[in-house]
């Protein structure tokens, strides 16, 4: 099962059983709104805080992705999960009412697709029956962690992201032919910094490792992009993908034509002034169970590498004057004939 240096090509697929999204006002305003199983119109949650408001985020989201796949809580073995947050408080609040056993992982913005590989290992290797994966941001309690309250009303520069309010979940389970679509294969990303210091530029900083990951997926699996129908990254925006496309034009492939990238669909950049894109745990993850999920189980799409990319900082590595790695997650994902 074990392919190259970073990759694993499953003899027994896991299938993605069931998925299920929930984004905030402003997500249901962009290009992919009508998708999203749920648009709250309250970005509180009806809570008291921010922090609180991504926690019961993550619980409607779960709930929901069991409940639309007709799933008892207590036939999920593992929850794979995580969040934007210091000690991953929207989770760790989150989901202590679902009972379910719990790893709790941050990978910044490549999140799912960590998660989605964890996840695929355990019931691949026959450790869980089904697991969940799922992944939550939130736009204040990013911005109150990383950068600014929102109260004070701080200039954004253009290639700056917005963090997306919303949150995926999928249930992963032994191969079946009724899935939504298999996990056939997986490469894991490594750290790559190129010495990029500019917290308000997420797309520069995790472009190199989106690169990196989808050249060794290319090597691993003995392919390239022609393999693909698309290849969808998780939130360079307009700067990071256009770095890529550069990266991976001088390595001799053109992606221009399959390539896109879930901060760039999940918004409508010059009628919502997001700048660059969307970002955030939820982007990837939002976007994965809305929009890219659905093309792979009607058949539209056959084979997608999916590639959620994280910028691995904080604030106190930022102040201190480190520079930012990155790091990206390759998820092959395929149409269950």
């Amino acid at each position: 099962m074990q392919l190259g240096k970073a990759s694993i090509r499953f003899e027994e697929p896991p299938v993605i059983e069931s998925m299920a999204s929930i984004v905030g006002k402003k997500e249901g305003e962009g290009p992919l709104g009508k998708m999203f199983d749920v648009v709250e119109q309250d970005d509180m949650f009806g809570a008291d805080t921010w922090e609180q408001a991504e926690s019961a985020l993550q619980k409607q989201t779960a709930d929901l992705a069991i409940e639309k796949g007709n799933i008892r809580k207590k036939d999920i073995r593992y929850l794979f999960a995580g969040d934007l947050l210091g000690q991953l408080i929207a989770t760790s609040f989150g989901t202590v009412d679902l009972e379910i056993p719990l790893f709790g992982l941050y990978g910044a913005c490549s999140t799912m697709g960590e998660a989605l590989n964890l996840g695929a290992m355990t019931v691949a290797a026959g450790y869980a029956d089904k697991v969940m994966a799922m992944a939550s941001s939130h736009f204040a309690t990013a911005e109150k962690q990383f950068r600014f309250p929102l109260a004070y009303g701080n200039q954004r520069p253009y290639s700056a992201h917005w963090t997306v309010t919303g949150c995926g979940a999928v249930v992963l389970s032994k191969h079946r032919p009724d899935g939504i679509a298999a996990v056939t294969g997986i490469t894991t990303g490594r750290m790559v910094d190129m010495g990029t210091k500019d917290s308000m530029n997420m797309g520069a900083a995790m472009a190199p490792s989106a690169f990196h990951t989808i050249q060794q997926n290319f090597e691993d699996f003995n392919v390239d992009e022609t393999y693909y129908d698309k290849i969808i990254t998780g939130d360079l925006g307009e700067i990071g993908r256009t770095i890529l496309l550069d990266f991976m034009k001088n390595k001799g492939h053109k992606l221009e034509e399959i390539h896109t990238d879930c901060g760039l669909e999940i918004y409508d950049n010059k009628a919502q002034d997001t700048h660059a894109g969307g970002s955030g745990c939820g982007c990837a993850a939002s976007t994965l169970c809305s929009y890219i999920l659905p093309k792979l189980k009607s058949g539209e799409w056959k084979r997608v590498l999916f590639v959620p990319t994280g910028a691995l900082l904080s604030t106190i590595s930022f102040n201190e004057g480190a520079s930012i790695p990155g790091i990206a997650h390759g998820v092959v994902l395929e149409h269950i004939n």
